[in-house]
């Protein structure tokens, strides 16, 4: 875990309610939590949607895995792509 020195600056919150923490963060998410009135806890993160969460699994992750492993030890050929062509009636 590397600690970082805390720093402290000054900014200006727009009339549109908004405040630029700097062009680093831009396009970047950001959890802004409220720990009391005006006091503001603001941290980069990484939000993952509801309907990708799946993906993010470890059983997920280990069909990946093996999928990849399997990938590897069989490297694509068309060398069947006549036959496969044939059986599924696509036959030039």
């Amino acid at each position: 875990m590397q600690i970082t020195q805390a720093t402290a600056s000054v900014k200006v919150v727009g009339a549109n309610g908004q405040i630029s923490l700097g062009k680093q963060f831009a396009g970047r998410q950001v959890l802004v939590e409220e720990r009391e009135a005006g006091v503001w806890l603001i941290r980069t993160a990484t939000v993952v949607p509801d309907n990708e969460r799946w993906l993010h699994r470890e059983e997920t992750a280990a069909d990946l895995r093996r999928a990849l492993d399997w990938a590897a030890a069989h490297p694509a050929s068309d060398a069947q792509a006549d036959a496969v062509l044939d059986v599924l009636g696509a036959k030039r």
